[in-house]
């Protein structure tokens, strides 16, 4: 995938998935339309996200990275330690879930990142997250 592009992996219940290292990470975004504004330019998304460890090593989610893209093709970055305030210890066979939310100023965009993964001896990787489109009734479509 190149930096400008994404693939999207999309599961028959509208979730998007991708497995890196025995770490299942599986994502739906939703549309808001009561946090969203478009008169403003203001369009809002949530997205749960299960993480699932389907290894067999006890692994600790310890840093995250997402890579937003709008429409435009405007980029932002964020780097940050663990989800939604905690660092959450999956042992195998466990998931853990959280919901989170991102605005843009356009009507659509996607998302992609990693979230860094910590095994008991101290050894990192990075479990991918799968890129998602974030897509609003205030699309346009586009014929190609």
């Amino acid at each position: 995938m190149s930096d400008d592009t994404a693939d999207f992996i999309k599961m028959d219940d509208g979730a998007y998935e991708a497995t890196t290292e025995g770490v299942r990470i599986s994502v739906q975004p939703f549309y808001l339309e009561d946090e969203s504004n478009p008169e403003e330019g203001r369009y809002f998304w949530a997205y749960q996200v299960q993480i699932e460890n389907t290894g067999v090593e006890t692994l600790q989610l310890k840093s995250r990275y997402w890579r937003i893209t709008d429409s435009t093709g405007r980029i932002e970055e964020v780097r940050g330690e663990g989800v939604v305030g905690e660092q959450p210890v999956i042992e195998p066979g466990f998931a853990f879930e959280y919901t989170s939310g991102a605005p843009l100023s356009t009507t659509s965009g996607f998302m992609t990142g990693h979230y860094k993964m910590y095994k008991k001896d101290g050894s990192s990787f990075e479990a991918e997250i799968p890129a998602f489109s974030l897509d609003s009734p205030h699309e346009s479509p586009t014929l190609n």
